[in-house]
């Protein structure tokens, strides 16, 4: 047997394979994202670490743990974690999609340059990268910062606790926008100005790189045993493109997580500015990539907050007796800044066209349309530096939403095929991974399976299309008002 774990941005997924790769069983165990100011998003990593023993023993429930051969951990990428000498984490981390560091990411722009750091690294200055934040922690949180021993994400943080392993997977390396992939070499110049030494950071290890065994010490408290093989692990957007069966390119995936993804492979490193760039969990191969701060965590916000107790599926319910377009809502889904492709960290989450006519199902409607349409964002960008866009998936948690699917197809005008098992995405992928690593597969046992296809609705389309154009154009409309909100970033 083989085991997979996702560190997610809503919650613990684990998923248990035999030895020829099927899925014998998973589980999943929420936790919270934590934002107390405006542009914060953090999250206790004790909280993955209780989701990782709840998964654990929910999926080895009668089973033998001792039949176990390698485990595999994927999670939010990057993230970021502090550790004492001890390894006691020191603060909570600071999410992938945090964006307090606005004043930072402004100097070290000015400093040194977007094109600087997209020569190097692929990245430009913005709030995925690391150096801001880290600059932002050691001006407002010294004594914080005085006890710094290592840095590591998410996953590399989990794999610490069961192995004693200190270093960094290789895609958080290369997000962290501190790396050089090229010289495979952490970038002196940025280190130095914020005053990092680079052995705080660790080595870079390959996501199929056996980096420990389960210890004795943490063995039974997880319900695991002593000396399971655990890999390096993986971005978890990496690993839902290796679930995915994604290699050639001209496919792209849609995974509809507690952030939204978009993936498109490659067989070079051609990274494009307004998006991401990783490596492939299949080597050689690379991921041309975009991430929202906000998708399935801002469905959930909305839920939690104004019909708690209510399940997706009948909010979803009730929003199917909305007109497409709801009735003129258009929303922004900038509720944590903006990532790919706008790169804004002071945007807001924006409501606009709202009458006394509309309800929460028009909301919830317009909600999932806005993500729609930051998907349709992230296709015209990546096509625009030609990549063509001629076959698309669909996976994770949101890809259960039919309605949501039938809005994506919709709004991106081509049909949408949902995986089977699409919402086991990451941990599925990064079990796969374990698997490769100690030898019961190889890359070439990658299946993909389509269970269903969904068409674009006829009447729909256009309604979406003049839709997507206010979308674009309020943004533009509004960008330099959000600064002026204040209120916010501390």
């Amino acid at each position: 047997m083989i085991l997979g774990v996702d560190l997610g941005t809503t919650s613990v997924k684990a998923v248990l394979l035999s030895g020829e790769g099927e899925v014998l069983a998973e589980a999943e165990h929420p936790h919270a994202l934590h934002s107390p100011h405006p542009g914060f998003a953090e999250e206790d990593p004790e909280d993955w670490w209780q989701g990782l023993k709840a998964t654990v023993r929910q999926v080895l429930q009668g089973r033998d743990p001792l039949g176990l051969k390698a485990l595999g951990i994927s999670g939010m990428v990057p993230a970021l974690v502090l550790h004492d000498a001890r390894g006691r984490t020191l603060r909570p981390s600071i999410q992938q999609n945090d964006a307090r560091a606005v004043e930072e990411i402004r100097e070290l722009k000015e400093r040194f340059g977007d094109d600087w750091l997209f020569a190097r690294t692929g990245a430009t200055w913005n709030q995925q990268v690391l150096a801001p934040k880290l600059l932002w922690l050691k001006r407002r949180e010294p004594e914080v910062w005085a006890g710094v021993a290592w840095i590591s994400g998410s996953y590399e943080h989990m794999v610490f606790r069961l192995t004693g392993a200190r270093y960094q997977e290789a895609n958080w390396a290369l997000e962290s926008g501190l790396w050089n992939p090229s010289s495979e070499a952490w970038l002196g110049e940025v280190l130095e100005y914020i005053g990092l030494e680079a052995w705080l950071l660790g080595p870079v290890r390959r996501p199929w790189e056996v980096v420990g065994e389960v210890d004795a010490q943490v063995a039974q408290e997880v319900g695991l045993p002593q000396g399971l093989p655990v890999i390096a692990g993986s971005a978890d957007h990496i690993a839902a493109a290796l679930a995915s069966g994604l290699k050639e390119e001209g496919e792209a995936v849609v995974k509809l997580g507690g952030a939204g993804d978009f993936l498109y492979a490659v067989d070079r490193f051609a990274p494009v500015p307004e998006l991401f760039i990783d490596f492939h969990d299949i080597p050689g191969l690379y991921v041309i990539n975009g991430c929202m701060a906000t998708t399935g965590s801002l469905l959930r916000w909305f839920r939690d907050g104004f019909r708690p107790g209510v399940g997706f599926a009948q909010l979803d319910q009730e929003a199917e007796a909305v007109p497409a377009g709801a009735q003129g809502l258009v929303v922004l889904p900038y509720f944590l800044g903006e990532k790919t492709p706008i790169h804004d960290p002071e945007a807001r989450g924006t409501v606009v066209g709202l009458t006394l006519t509309h309800t929460p199902a028009h909301l919830w409607r317009a909600l999932l349309e806005a993500v729609a349409y930051a998907f349709r964002h992230h296709v015209e960008v990546l096509e625009a530096r030609g990549h063509r866009v001629e076959r698309l998936f669909v996976m994770d948690g949101g890809a259960r939403s039919r309605l949501w699917r039938r809005i994506l197809a919709s709004v991106l005008e081509r049909p949408l095929e949902k995986l089977s098992e699409a919402n086991l995405g990451s941990a599925f992928g990064t079990a796969f991974l374990a698997g490769v690593a100690v030898g019961l597969w190889g890359y070439g046992d990658v299946r993909r399976r389509v269970e269903e296809v969904t068409e674009p609705v006829g009447e729909w389309v256009p309604v979406y299309r003049e839709l997507y154009g206010i979308y674009r154009e309020l943004y533009g409309r509004l960008k330099d008002l959000y600064p002026r909100l204040g209120g916010g970033y501390a």
